[in-house]
């Protein structure tokens, strides 16, 4: 997206264009120079403006090259295609007695195809790229080159009566959810781009790569953003378990990347860790705790190498926290400080949660037997199935004031790539599958208690929580937050928010976090 540099594809595109126009001007249609005499000249200007843009863009951005890894890759595709029928046209014409009704005719009833198929061909190589300049660009060829060429179409059918039929009706329907389809196309290519300039880095010194680095014996995927390699490092440790948030962290760490480098991780057993490696661990053997506070200690080491420094941040959300405490608590002399969003502290913390929501159903006079009767079974068998279902009936009363449903924000992401979709659509299909692949970790959060730990912190250590958090309720944080000890301790309430106010509200959450961090700053 926007890289500059030379695309072999824009290169195979253009020849794929040229070679048989060059051909075409010794076969011209008979008849043709009358009707070229006639050209409108503003959409000739038009046509002229737009293929020296298209010509340009396909070659200096490197964003139209196969990406194998890329959920585009379909469009890319469907690109091809289109300019394979644009072959197949010049083919069909070149045998032809090469009239004019020969270089008009329709390809898989697309009208005036000698036209038509390489612009809709270019648009959507932009969509591929998401590259808004090529797709501005081939938006103004096609109005100029299809323009003129309907205008010599009309000409030549003009006398000839079309009847309305039920396969004419269905091509317009088609046509019509195609350009609607196209829409949500450009809409989403609109944010995507409008997401990766407001993100972009590009300094001297900066860095925005997406890498597989070993950890703990396997390649696993980190994301680095900062404009500055000699800040101070944040290690930003994901929730769920195996939730990744690596793509749409942009959200809120467009606002630190100023002053600090962040790494984001898929941890082992997820998102693109998980498909990375999944040929010699594909049910996740290998996904435990321990596994994983081996994996950070290597990548804290990693940091530290890589950045020339002696300590990293520890920023842990949710499940994230736990293994982060645990960290922070086994290698204070690695941390600088520690900051944990949404702390959990123990699973036991669902039954306060449901405790509040009967509570809240009772005074509204609603019917609670079915709430009442998850809740006994979340008792008798205290699994993560009968404590999801249990959520499901107390979640109605805990609306957070300022939650966001990040899907849209994932979807215009301009870090999301295929293998991320693909984790979504795990975590979105069939649960107790999803939960087998990584029973360890899901078992484990179940049966700890965070307080066993350890409450003796050798470094500074900071709470933020959602004041409408039910997920890991505040009372439980601020609970723990008073047990333990620190050198230094803060909580912070973002009012409003639920159990992840770094996405409910950005702004004012990085800003309590850079309160929590840059006293800690050397």
């Amino acid at each position: 997206m926007f890289r500059f540099g030379f695309s072999y594809v824009g290169l195979i595109y253009l020849l794929m264009l040229f070679i048989p126009n060059i051909i075409w001007t010794k076969y011209k249609p008979k008849g043709y120079e009358q009707y070229a005499q006639k050209e409108n000249k503003v959409l000739q200007i038009i046509e002229k403006i737009g293929e020296i843009l298209v010509c340009c863009c396909v070659l200096i951005f490197s964003d139209f090259n196969i990406r194998l890894n890329s959920i585009w890759c379909i469009w890319l595709l469907i690109s091809f295609m289109l300019m394979l029928l644009y072959e197949v046209y010049w083919i069909r014409y070149f045998r032809s007695e090469k009239n004019m009704s020969d270089f008009y005719r329709s390809v898989g009833g697309i009208p005036v195809a000698g036209a038509t198929l390489p612009v809709c061909a270019f648009f959507i190589l932009g969509v591929y790229g998401c590259n808004v300049f090529l797709i501005i660009s081939t938006i103004i060829l096609g109005i100029g080159h299809i323009g003129i060429h309907l205008c010599h179409y009309k000409k030549i059918s003009e006398g000839v009566k079309k009847k309305s039929t039920l396969l004419s009706i269905l091509k317009w329907i088609i046509h019509i959810i195609l350009l609607i389809l196209l829409g949500v196309a450009i809409l989403i290519i609109g944010y995507r781009n409008f997401n990766y300039i407001d993100s972009y880095i590009n300094t001297d010194n900066g860095v925005n790569e997406g890498i597989y680095v070993t950890l703990g014996g396997q390649e696993q995927y980190l994301l680095i953003q900062g404009k500055d390699t000699a800040n101070p490092v944040i290690i930003w440790l994901h929730g769920g378990p195996s939730s990744p948030d690596t793509f749409v962290n942009y959200i809120f760490q467009k606002h630190l990347v100023e002053d600090y480098t962040i790494i984001n991780w898929d941890q082992r057993g997820c998102g693109r860790t998980y498909f990375h490696n999944a040929d010699e661990d594909t049910a996740n053997k290998t996904a435990s705790f321990e596994q994983a506070q081996t994996d950070l200690n290597d990548l804290v080491d990693y940091a530290c190498n890589r950045f020339h420094t002696e300590k990293v941040f520890i920023v842990g959300h949710s499940y994230g926290t736990m293994l982060g405490s645990q960290y922070v608590l086994n290698h204070p002399d690695k941390v600088l400080a520690y900051i944990g969003v949404g702390q959990v502290v123990t699973i036991e913390s669902d039954i306060y949660s449901y405790k509040d929501a009967l509570e809240k159903a009772v005074a509204m006079s609603d019917d609670t037997s079915e709430m009442e009767a998850a809740y006994q079974k979340y008792m008798e068998d205290k699994s993560l199935i009968s404590m999801m279902n249990l959520r499901n009936y107390t979640s109605k009363y805990h609306v957070a004031e300022k939650s966001v449903n990040t899907i849209w924000e994932g979807i215009t992401s301009p870090y999301m790539g295929i293998d991320d979709a693909r984790w979504f659509l795990k975590q979105s299909g069939n649960l107790e599958e999803y939960l087998v692949l990584n029973e360890q970790l899901f078992d484990y959060i179940m049966e700890t208690d965070v307080r066993d730990y350890g409450l003796e912190y050798q470094v500074p250590v900071g709470f933020i929580t959602g004041s409408d958090d039910w997920t890991t309720p505040c009372k439980y944080a601020e609970d723990y937050y008073h047990i333990i000890s620190a050198p230094k301790k803060q909580f912070a309430l973002v009012e409003g928010c639920g159990h992840s106010p770094q996405y409910d509200s950005p702004e004012e959450f990085c800003g309590v976090l850079r309160n929590m961090l840059d006293e800690h700053v050397k």
